[in-house]
């Protein structure tokens, strides 16, 4: 049975800085690229970053390229996502997902979703 368990969230300035963290159980870590996405209030759930098995592809979202990194640790079976220089617009629960299968860019690609985590950020 696939876990996954966010972590991290919480309300800061803008211009601030969060990591995230996603931690999977279940099956080899290892195995499987993962991925972010975020739900704003109000909106529909969005692609933020995805990363390969071994760590060394990552891919990125217009919208946080160059203020967003997505790394992961195979030994620790954990993702991360580093948030840099955050704006309010960034404001949404954030989820993590595993194992795509199709365009990573679309939430139907993944089949396994965390509960999420709520990102505030404050003007």
């Amino acid at each position: 049975q696939v876990q996954l368990a966010e972590s991290g969230g919480g309300l800061v300035q803008a211009g601030g800085s969060l990591r995230l963290s996603c931690a999977a159980s279940g099956r080899t870590f290892s195995n499987y690229a993962m991925g972010w996405f975020r739900q704003p209030p109000g909106k529909e759930r969005e692609f933020v970053a995805a990363i390969s098995v071994s760590g060394r592809d990552a891919y990125y979202a217009d919208s946080v390229q160059g203020r967003f990194t997505i790394s992961r640790d195979n030994a620790k079976s954990t993702l991360y996502l580093q948030m840099n220089s955050l704006i309010p617009e960034d404001t949404a629960v954030y989820y993590c997902a595993q194992d795509p299968d199709g365009n990573y860019r679309d939430t139907v690609a993944w089949p396994y979703w965390g509960q999420g985590t709520q990102v505030t950020v404050s003007s």
